[in-house]
């Protein structure tokens, strides 16, 4: 196996995951015209294209994907080996890359990657937050943080915090417009829908006494993100469900109020997901701990 092996795979998977050669050459602080002799020369020795290029951006062949897929699972196995035999594998140490959802990767998550990262100083930790969950296994991700359901067989989880959505409102707005006492209710009243995923608007799918309902909402003002219908809903718009964890703070001082408390939305927990790997680094270990330790208190 050519010694350089490695150095190549590392190339190219960072080639595709900027997209360019320019943005690659940057990360690697090569000059542009060094990283296309580079790509040039792996590509003569493999005998194939690996990367249709244009002026300003790059997309990957077939061959390319081929290699891509080889490559990111051939250097999760070094990376593997080496925490496996490394003697000081359990010193917390490299990189670790984590993703978490876009409004609780920037509200709750980077606070905390900044305390971490004090408590660990030889861990370089990037943090992406994404609006859609990311295969972690093609991204070569070390550790997602996601709310609800395992969403890949492929990763193993561990739940880090109990959750439940529940729905809620402001004072202003029961105040103005009643509390509903039952379900059928909520069809009188103004709704705020938060849009996840591919989920139907303004379809709330709840449970009650064990048993799951549905109900089709309405109201005039509906987003993709969490924090703006929250706002919303503090501003005294309509009813929401969310996340208890993010309502607790709300409740506790009055601005808003649970409605319906007996109807839930339970497969809100808080869950850290990862490859399904045999062994763990250190780093990604020490940083599942401490979402433990801290969701804890």
């Amino acid at each position: 196996m050519n010694n350089d092996l490695a150095s190549h795979l590392e190339f190219f998977v960072l080639l595709a995951r900027h997209g360019s050669l320019s943005a690659a050459a940057r990360a690697l602080d090569l000059t542009p015209p060094a990283a296309t002799k580079r790509l040039a020369q792996l590509e003569e020795r493999l005998g194939v294209r690996l990367v249709n290029r244009t002026t300003r951006t790059s997309s990957l062949t077939p061959e390319g994907e081929t290699y891509l897929h080889y490559a990111t699972r051939i250097l999760a196995d070094l990376h593997e080996m080496e925490e496996a035999v490394s003697s000081t594998r359990a010193v917390p140490r490299g990189l670790l890359r984590v993703n978490a959802s876009l409004g609780f990767g920037r509200t709750a998550i980077a606070p905390l990657v900044s305390t971490f990262a004090q408590r660990y100083p030889q861990v370089e930790v990037q943090l992406d937050v994404t609006d859609r969950p990311v295969d972690l296994v093609a991204s070569g991700i070390d550790l997602a943080i996601r709310f609800g359901e395992l969403p890949d067989q492929r990763l193993v989880a561990r739940r880090i915090m109990s959750n439940r959505r529940l729905l809620c409102a402001s004072r202003r707005y029961l105040e103005r417009h009643g509390t509903p006492a039952n379900l059928a209710e909520l069809a009188n009243h103004r709704c705020i829908v938060h849009r996840q995923n591919d989920e139907a608007h303004g379809v709330w799918r709840l449970e009650h006494e064990g048993r799951a309902v549905s109900v089709k909402v309405h109201g005039a003002l509906s987003s993709n993100d969490g924090d703006i219908v929250l706002g919303w809903a503090l501003d005294g718009h309509g009813i929401l469900v969310r996340s208890e964890w993010d309502l607790a703070k709300y409740v506790d001082s009055g601005r808003l109020r649970i409605v319906l408390p007996g109807y839930v939305q339970p497969e809100a927990d808080l869950f850290v997901v990862y490859p399904n790997k045999r062994w763990q680094s250190a780093r990604a270990r020490a940083f599942v701990d401490f979402l433990v330790e801290q969701f804890g208190t």
